[in-house]
């Protein structure tokens, strides 16, 4: 068996490159096909592959830059992929990899991060960002994204299966693409078990430093609450805007590699998290370290996080502003003895690596074999109606040659 995984690009290491490991990690035989690749041999490594295979995309100027502003002939890179020598594909796609070209015997399974989010319900908030809410760039690009969602939606039919990484995900699938969705949540390293360490005074957060991660309104709250710390981890275009409105309880540290993270996580009061997103690995990452999340009350983290019952995990604010998150902190402040970290460790263990690769495994290789049922059903059983065709056939010529027989005898005999 023969199988492709088409990522959507490779340039940096982020959840959905994760996802992309640890399918690899199930199924290391696969090639890795994508729209551009400018990883270091390095981080392909870490992922674990060696090369990947590319579009025209790559050859172009300015992509390394700004590859969003490529987007309209995405669509049209990603159909020039060939895929034709696999017996089975495998997109992770939160943009167009799962618009790839795939022929009527080749099992297609999507795992679909998100549907183009720009394109469809973050539209309005993709063009504020980027200073495109009026005029003549906005009324192209307008339309560009219109004709985009017309190919989205018409590809949607290609894959045999969808695959979301969370309900929120596959709700949006089902409303975008009227199809059903299994639900495998993506994989997070989680700890096997839990290690006490004390615990410090300031809370954190960890995220990429750009608007729709909305770290500006945590850093607003902490404004409101000149007697907290906070500790922001992380790079990004925001950082020098977020360090100008900061007071001096706030703690900005850049970049952090992965151990260190985890170690400031698991020393943090609580970790606070204001993004809308699909799923949201670092929350689960928070609480795998034993750390209790603060976190907008939408999307993935939903069902990551554990607001009621005996062994809540965190708590949520319903509103991406400073003064949502300040009363969240407050309302947190008040039941902190009633978070117990091993719970918030045992919360995570849920989403852990293995459990990922178990269920994904499994899941494309049962689909598989009922794919190549359906596939050899037909033929088998047009191969048994020609044997009882023929058999028919020859008891026909059977009886006419005894009919004959018959009737060539004499009279007399």
């Amino acid at each position: 068996m023969r199988i492709a995984i088409v990522h959507d690009w490779l340039y940096t290491l982020g959840g959905a490159e994760k996802v992309l490991a640890a399918m690899l990690r199930c199924f290391p035989q696969a090639d890795v096909f994508c729209l551009f690749d400018f990883l270091s041999q390095e981080d392909r490594e870490k992922i674990g592959f060696k090369t990947s295979r590319v579009s025209f995309l790559q050859r172009l100027p300015g992509m390394r830059r700004n590859h969003r502003r490529f987007l309209p002939i995405m669509p049209i890179a990603i159909e020039q992929l060939d895929l034709s020598g696999y017996d089975m594909i495998i997109s992770s796609s939160y943009a167009v990899a799962k618009g790839v070209i795939t022929g009527p015997d080749q099992l297609h399974v999507a795992y679909v991060h998100s549907p183009m989010r720009y394109a469809w319900d973050l539209q309005h908030q993709y063009l504020n960002e980027s200073g495109l809410k009026s005029g003549l760039k906005s009324m192209v690009t307008r339309l560009l994204l219109h004709r985009i969602r017309l190919w989205d939606v018409r590809t949607s039919h290609g894959p045999n299966d969808y695959v979301a990484n969370s309900h929120f995900i596959a709700r949006r699938v089902r409303k975008i693409y009227g199809r059903h969705a299994k639900v495998i949540y993506p994989p997070v390293r989680v700890p096997e078990t839990y290690h006490r360490v004390p615990v410090g005074r300031n809370f954190m957060t960890a995220s990429r430093l750009v608007p729709y991660k909305n770290v500006r309104c945590i850093v607003e709250a902490f404004r409101l609450l000149p007697e907290e710390r906070l500790v922001v981890a992380g790079s990004g275009p925001e950082a020098a805007a977020l360090k100008a409105i900061a007071g001096p309880n706030v703690t900005f540290v850049g970049f952090v590699p992965d151990g260190e993270l985890r170690s400031m996580m698991s020393r943090a009061r609580a970790f606070v998290f204001a993004a809308e997103e699909d799923f949201g690995i670092t929350p689960v990452e928070a609480q795998g370290e034993g750390t209790p999340v603060i976190a907008l009350g939408r999307g993935g983290t939903r069902e990551t996080i554990r607001t009621g019952g005996d062994a809540p995990t965190g708590l949520f604010f319903d509103e991406p502003t400073g003064e949502a998150v300040a009363s969240a902190i407050q309302r947190f402040i008040a039941s902190e003895h009633s978070f117990d970290r091993q719970a918030c460790h045992a919360n995570a263990a849920r989403f852990a690596e293995r459990i990922f690769e178990d269920n994904f495994r499994s899941f494309v290789l049962d689909r598989f074999e009922a794919f190549r049922r359906q596939f050899a059903g037909p033929i088998e059983s047009e191969v048994v109606h020609a044997v009882q065709w023929r058999g028919a056939y020859s008891e026909l010529e059977h009886q006419d040659a005894l009919q004959a027989t018959v009737r060539s005898r004499p009279k007399s005999a």
